[in-house]
């Protein structure tokens, strides 16, 4: 979920069909705000799991239930796997920019049974929310829940509720605190009309338990009614999305946007968790221009134990050749979908953004890594640095430690660079 209702990006949670595009949730006007939570064990998304949702107007369609043709296996390469059927997932039949505009946004598909990191200490650690295939009755789930967020109504403490973006999890609001009169964004997302619920314990435990400047903070969790609210902070410059789509950005910004987001990659990374569902509807701005990583609902734990994810989870567009290939796959897939950000960044789209899906998956898994529309506009420090990451092999793949030694970076430059590009929006009361 994202504040800012941006260019509509394909469904973050792959679960077994890519969904419609949702509106990017973030804590700014038209966008949509992100999922942020827990560390599911199981995939999500993008944030993002695939949600099985049903078509919501002209904009959607279900996907066939059909596999993906398998391609011809070449020697040396490891055998493809078939991309799972997603069943009542809505897929834009017109352009997702286009419907991210009109307060759509890109969903993210997830699939498979991975475990989710979970609340912790007194609230449940991380890594352990209840299985679904327990089936547990709505107020078991409920109760669950109910151990990982704060007890007490937030509406006594919050007022001047003005919803600024919906996706495919719940709505986001700003609001205001009574005490101080500060805004802060509150994600709102029903329980009884989530398609994987269990992964609502994402949005509170990666942002509750992993604190960097990088990273939207979280201010607290609350059960209302049957609803799970999310309150964190407000970042007045909206989504990334925003920028890519109505703005040029010079290469000393693109290159400020990516050490800011890498900073929060490599400390993720470190900490075993992979987020999954980067691209821009991911990325919000504040005021001043600094950069922070949300919608983690998505997000996977790896250890020693379990090194590596297999789940398809993450937005079609932006998914790595190994995710779609359902190839046991680590930190390395979210450096490819930051590569495919950089090429958002400089031709204001993903490759592929105005075909299918399915097809732009099988175009990812099958061919070589996309290349920039507009090369010709384009340094040999920036083609390097996307060379870095959009490589085939994730294990040839750079690191997020090494992308930050790489000579493209010494371009960045203070947040403030970014200020600029950044937009105003009208707020509708929530």
């Amino acid at each position: 979920m994202e504040h800012h209702p941006h260019h509509q990006h394909p469904p973050s949670h792959m679960q077994q069909q890519p969904q419609p595009p949702q509106s990017h949730m973030q804590q700014q006007p038209p966008h949509q705000q992100h999922q942020h939570g827990q560390l599911p064990h199981q995939p999500h998304q993008p944030h993002g799991p695939l949600h099985h949702q049903q078509p919501q107007g002209p904009h959607h369609t279900q996907l066939p239930h059909q596999h993906l043709p398998q391609p011809q296996q070449q020697p040396g390469q490891p055998p493809h796997q078939q991309i799972p059927q997603h069943h009542n997932q809505q897929v834009p039949v017109e352009n997702a920019r286009d419907q991210i505009l009109k307060g759509g946004q890109a969903n993210s598909v997830a699939s498979g049974t991975e475990q989710h990191l979970q609340p912790s200490a007194n609230k449940h650690p991380a890594g352990h929310h209840p299985p679904e295939h327990q089936r547990l009755s709505h107020e078991q789930f409920r109760a669950a829940l109910q151990m990982v967020v704060s007890a007490g109504d937030p509406r006594d403490n919050l007022d001047n509720f003005v919803k600024i973006g919906e996706g495919s999890t719940g709505i986001v609001c700003i609001a205001t605190e009574k005490p101080g009169g500060r805004q802060v964004a509150v994600k709102k997302m029903d329980l009884r009309k989530q398609q994987r619920r269990e992964l609502l314990f994402n949005e509170v435990v990666i942002m509750r338990d992993y604190h960097h400047p990088n990273i939207v903070e979280m201010h607290d969790s609350f059960l209302v009614g049957d609803e799970l609210w999310v309150v964190m902070e407000f970042l007045e410059g909206g989504a990334l999305t925003d920028i890519v789509t109505h703005a040029r950005m010079d290469e000393e910004q693109i290159a400020t946007v990516c050490k800011q987001c890498l900073k929060a990659l490599a400390f993720l990374h470190s900490q075993g968790v992979i987020h999954r569902d980067i691209k821009s509807d991911s990325i919000l701005l504040a005021s001043d221009g600094r950069v922070k990583l949300s919608d983690f609902g998505f997000c996977a734990q790896v250890s020693p134990d379990l090194p590596k994810r297999k789940s398809l989870v993450g937005t079609p567009y932006w998914m790595a050749p190994e995710v779609i290939s359902r190839l046991p796959y680590g930190p390395e897939v979210d450096i490819w979908s930051l590569g495919i950000m950089v090429i958002e960044m400089v031709d204001g789209e993903p490759p592929f953004f105005n075909e299918p899906p399915l097809q732009a998956m099988r175009r990812i898994r099958d061919m070589p890594p996309p290349k920039l529309k507009n090369t010709h506009k384009v340094s040999p420090r920036l083609q390097g640095f996307l060379e870095k990451m959009l490589v085939r092999d994730p294990g040839q793949r750079a690191t997020a430690f090494e992308l930050l030694q790489h000579p493209f970076l010494r371009q960045a430059g203070p947040p403030s660079l970014l200020v600029p590009l950044m937009r105003s929006f009208r707020h509708s009361p929530c």
